[in-house]
């Protein structure tokens, strides 16, 4: 079979490679008012509010090449920035992309990351406005900046929440850390066997989860659509309970979360028995869900009760009662944060 072409990055050059990654960017919304090829991007959101969110991406702290296709990891680059601006009821409009390459990577790599930053653009109807380009020593970094518009007074942000509001999350929970178990174990496989062959069969959507997350675009789209404004709103990427937390301490509330209306998937408790894992834990700590965790008014019940894809899964307390988890048994337990963190050394 005949070997990929490879072209070293040094063949193009910085200045070449700017202007293959970036030469048939069409911009697509009317706030995009100058992109790619000024010393500075220009939009104008015409008396709207512009919200800005920036997420970094590094090879082996936030994703590992040895399982992770450079096409799933662009596409998902730009999604968990998406999340950040659907979070705060925005709508995303434009990202800026910045990338740091070591040598190791040729021009046909870059190509393959980009087209899965551009089909996610696509998808979710934003713009690449700008960005930069750089060496690196420690392989792939990835940096994107997403802005977006909302009218003034519908945005949400975490600090909303009042007593007796009721808890909602989208989708389901845990997944994700379920897939990526699985991507672990073929991995040590392969090291220690590599003429073994990954069994990844059956799985299909835990691994979709984990290697191509989607931002709940249609979620907010509900919502707006039955008249609904949450009071308060984050995205789940750092696990539940990590992020209740966060809900809780922003808005000066408790919570009374109830263990089993936390929507798992069966697929993710079947393997999570695999793991010997309670698949609660993982929806509680797991991350990377990018679903959205969200309070609504109790008036607002009616409207949202008959969503398929809205899980109602608690409700806020006077912050005096902290914050706790009833168990199937009925007794409780407090809510901990066990979820990502950034700076907890990671173990080989």
């Amino acid at each position: 079979m005949d070997q990929p072409k490879r072209t070293e990055l040094q063949d193009l050059g910085e200045f070449g490679l700017i202007k293959r990654l970036t030469e048939k960017i069409e911009l697509r919304n009317k706030s995009s008012i100058k992109g790619v090829g000024d010393d500075a991007a220009v939009v104008h959101h015409e008396g709207k509010h512009t919200v800005v969110t920036t997420d970094m991406l590094l090879e082996n702290i936030h994703f590992d090449l040895t399982y992770t296709p450079l096409l799933h990891l662009g596409y998902k680059a730009v999604v968990v920035n998406l999340s950040d601006v659907f979070a705060m009821n925005a709508i995303p409009k434009q990202i800026t992309v910045s990338i740091a390459l070591s040598n190791r990577f040729s021009i046909e790599a870059v190509d393959e990351l980009y087209k899965g930053i551009y089909h996610a653009c696509d998808i979710y109807g934003v713009d690449v406005i700008g960005g930069d380009t750089t060496s690196s020593v420690s392989g792939l970094i990835i940096s994107i900046t997403c802005l977006g518009e909302a009218n003034p007074e519908k945005i949400v942000s975490r600090s909303g929440a009042s007593e007796n509001e009721i808890l909602c999350v989208s989708g389901d929970l845990g997944s994700a850390y379920i897939g990526l178990q699985i991507l672990e174990r073929e991995k040590q496989i392969f090291k220690e066997a590599p003429e073994v062959q990954p069994d990844l069969d059956g799985n299909d959507y835990v691994i979709e989860r984990i290697l191509k997350p989607e931002a709940r675009k249609d979620i907010i789209d509900l919502l707006a659509h039955l008249d609904i404004l949450p009071t308060s709103m984050i995205d789940i990427s750092d696990g539940l309970a990590s992020e209740l937390l966060h809900l809780c301490k922003a808005s000066g509330v408790g919570c009374q979360l109830q263990a089993e209306k936390i929507p798992i998937d069966p697929a993710t408790v079947t393997q999570a028995s695999n793991f010997n894992i309670d698949p609660t834990v993982c929806a509680l700590n797991g991350g990377e869900d990018y679903e959205l965790l969200f309070t609504i008014r109790q008036a607002d019940y009616d409207k949202l009760k008959d969503s398929p894809d809205i899980t109602f899964i608690g409700f806020m307390t006077d912050a005096s009662m902290g914050c706790k988890m009833t168990l199937e048994s009925g007794s409780q337990i407090d809510l901990e944060s066990q979820g990502w963190d950034s700076f907890t050394p990671k173990s080989e």
